[in-house]
């Protein structure tokens, strides 16, 4: 991390070997009930940096890398892409987090994070207290509720999921401007003044490494293969996550009201939207915090 600025100045910097032999990269700060945050593509953990420092008035938080992203390891996919399932990564969260001494907390996640965040509450039920998905909708739902125009807007959900080493091999070609491309076409302003430039170099920073192009590459396979097969099972199951559930969305990014979808996938789900693009905690990190804060409290005064 030395290559990139410290953007979490006060909070303690550490690296946890996971019961899945992957080295997890991860910040901690805060007091309070702890609560675990990821990120999601194409960032890395220092897309809380806007926030954190209010939450850590709340919560002690986790503020991780996923594995492939960031600092954490990369380790190469497998055929039938276990290695960057959900599941594999929310095992990651389990292992941190219990290293940690938090045998119960609560877990927020942004973009391909919330559906780590999701799965740990599937498969962890007794150790996830409060569950909060950002701007996403369950990935097997994203799936089904395929259309053109949802293909021309979200074209990467097909693009990133090809054999290897196609999409690896284009956007090598110039990382930089694929990266830049992605957050601009998803931010409400389509450019990239909601990012700090010490952000950037964190973002920039990943699409330059060859191993995390082909880490990000095989989440999303997984996406369209064993997450999205995982996810039907548990529907046709009639799984359902159960604990309180929150989900917060961007009104320029997610259509209709999300809500609707995941009362299908919760027992008790409740939400609120943000004026804003796909990138709420850097876009309108106040607004965002008015939304969520109360919902943590809440959550406080349970325990």
């Amino acid at each position: 991390m030395s290559a990139t600025p410290d953007m979490f100045p006060g909070f303690a910097e550490r690296r946890i070997q996971t019961s899945n032999g992957v080295e997890i990269y991860l910040r901690t700060g805060g007091s309070g009930p702890p609560l675990l945050l990821l990120h999601g593509y194409p960032q890395t953990h220092v897309a809380w940096h806007k926030i954190a420092h209010d939450l850590a008035r709340q919560c002690t938080l986790v503020i991780a890398d996923l594995r492939g992203y960031g600092a954490s390891s990369a380790p190469p996919g497998d055929e039938e892409h276990h290695t960057y399932s959900k599941r594999a990564m929310a095992d990651d969260c389990l292992s941190v987090m219990r290293a940690l001494g938090h045998e119960r907390f609560m877990v927020a996640g942004h973009d391909r994070g919330g559906r780590v965040a999701y799965r740990l509450a599937l498969d962890h039920a007794d150790a996830v207290s409060a569950l909060i998905p950002i701007d996403i909708l369950p990935t097997a739902e994203v799936w089904r509720r395929t259309t053109a125009e949802s293909m021309l807007k979200s074209y990467h959900w097909a693009f990133l999921a090809q054999p290897s080493p196609m999409p690896e091999t284009l956007i090598a070609k110039d990382p930089v401007f694929y990266l830049e491309h992605t957050l601009k076409s998803w931010a409400k302003p389509r450019d990239l003044s909601p990012f700090a430039p010490e952000a950037l170099e964190h973002y920039r920073a990943l699409l330059t490494d060859p191993a995390r192009i082909h880490a990000v590459c095989e989440d999303y396979r997984a996406g369209a293969t064993i997450d999205r097969q995982r996810d039907d099972a548990d529907l046709a199951a009639g799984r359902k996550i159960a604990c309180p559930t929150f989900i917060l969305w961007a009104r320029s990014y997610l259509a209709g009201d999300p809500l609707d979808v995941w009362r299908t996938w919760c027992t008790t789900v409740t939400g609120a939207s943000v004026d804003s693009g796909h990138f709420l905690a850097e876009e309108n990190p106040r607004d965002m915090l008015a939304a969520l804060v109360p919902f943590l409290k809440s959550m406080s005064v349970e325990r």
